[in-house]
This record gives structure tokens, C-alpha cells and sequence, in this order.
């Protein structure tokens, strides 16, 4: 994917993140997998491991910083809630997505072959190491700038997704006499690379569809879209 992007593809990345590295090998180690590391015999620790627990530890700092001050009666167990649903791997995989980062991945070619630029766990870690490395680079106010633009952002719609199950179910609840549950009606691919499509029914109605590479995916996918289309009707 790397050659078939422009010139200079880390320069591409880094005007899609709006952040220019003064360290460019620091860019290169978050975007780096070790199977590419094992594959070109490459020195251990020049991959996104360490840069990942680095900035794990940034970005809840981070948020939990943005909650204290945005949110200042909310509780301590209220903001540990919300902490986990910003910094959960899913809202980072959404994230990644949302910049692309997969596209730049420097993947061994296994893991190129089974689809590494899009498993969540593999980008939601390199988001992690992102943050990491711009931490590295330039410090905490860089990397909350970043964070802020783009982990931070849109928290409504984020919230909504993490929090879909939860919020359909006590929609049902409300609902005299309902039944709501979920159903598997699609499963397609390889079992290394299986997609499943699962339906959100009450009382017999599909309110949602979604599909996902499990079926807890598929199924926060459907309540999601299930909510979004109950928000139409209100």
C-alpha cells in the first residue's frame, strides 16, 4: 500500500494528522509492526510496542485532563466511565480509520495478506503509539493538540456507538412488554477473515443492521444504527 502512495508517504501522513516530526524515525517506529520487523531482520524495539505503553499513558492523562476541566461536577466514577469509552480500542480503531492510518502501516507480509490494515486492535495500537511518538517529539502540548483534534472530537457520536447496547436496551426497558435481542443472519469469508452481519429486533421488528469481524461488533454496529434511525423518528 506504501508504494502506491505518493512520494514521501510519512509527509502525506503528517498533513493528514496536521503534525510535522522532527524526528522522523520516531513517525516510522509507530507505523511499524513487528512481523515487518522480523521479516527484514530489523533491530527489536524499533516497532510500535513501546511507543504504544507510551502513549497509553499519555492519552489517558490526556483525556482525563480534558474531562476534569469540561465536565467539573461531574464524578469520579462517571469520568472513569467515560475515560474508558474515549480511549477503548474500538473509539481508537475509528479514529485511525478516520486519518487512514492503516494506509501507512509497515506490515510483514503476512499480516499484509490477512488484512492487517484493518484490524482494529492493529490500528487502534499504532493510534496509541502515534500519540506516543508526537509526545516524544515535541511534548504534552503537541500530543494533546493532536488528541484533541481527533480522539477528543465529535465525543457525541463516539459515545453513542460505545454506549449503543447499553442505550437501545433502556429504550427497551421503556417499552411496556418488549423483546429486544439480537440475530445472526450473515456470515461470510474464511474463518481467519470471517465478516458478520447481525440484526436488532423488538418485539419481532428489525430496527438495526450492522455487521463487523465478530459477532459483539456486528452487533454494537446494528445498535448503533438502530438509534440513529429511532432519532429520525423522534
Amino acid at each position: 500500500m506504501l508504494d502506491m502512495l505518493e512520494e514521501d508517504p510519512l509527509g502525506q501522513l503528517e498533513k493528514r494528522i496536521g503534525y510535522c516530526f522532527k524526528n522522523r524515525e520516531l513517525l516510522r517506529w509507530a507505523l511499524t509492526h513487528s512481523s515487518y520487523v522480523n521479516e527484514h531482520k530489523i533491530n527489536k524495539g524499533q516497532d510500535y510496542e513501546r511507543l504504544e505503553f507510551l502513549g497509553d499513558a499519555v492519552l489517558e492523562m490526556i483525556s482525563s485532563a480534558y474531562l476534569y476541566k469540561e465536565y467539573p461536577t461531574m464524578q469520579e466514577g462517571e469520568m472513569t466511565r467515560k475515560r474508558a469509552s474515549i480511549v477503548c480500542g474500538g473509539a481508537l480503531a475509528i479514529c485511525a480509520k478516520e486519518i487512514g492510518l492503516g494506509e501507512f502501516l509497515f506490515l510483514g507480509r503476512g499480516e499484509e495478506t490477512t488484512g492487517g490494515r484493518e484490524k482494529e486492535n492493529i490500528i487502534a495500537d499504532c493510534m496509541e503509539a502515534l500519540v506516543g511518538a508526537i509526545f516524544l517529539d515535541s511534548g504534552y502540548d503537541a500530543a494533546s493538540d493532536f488528541v484533541g483534534r481527533t480522539v477528543l472530537a465529535d465525543l457525541e457520536h463516539k459515545e453513542l456507538f460505545f454506549d449503543s447496547k447499553t442505550l437501545l436496551q433502556e429504550y427497551a426497558q421503556r417499552e411496556s412488554g418488549s423483546n429486544l435481542n439480537y440475530v445472526l443472519v450473515d456470515a461470510q469469508g474464511p474463518d481467519h477473515d470471517r465478516e458478520y452481519v447481525m440484526e436488532v429486533r423488538l418485539n419481532g421488528k428489525t430496527l438495526g443492521r450492522g455487521g463487523g469481524k465478530t459477532k459483539k461488533a456486528a452487533a454494537q454496529r446494528a445498535a448503533y444504527e438502530a438509534l440513529l434511525a429511532l432519532r429520525v423518528q423522534e
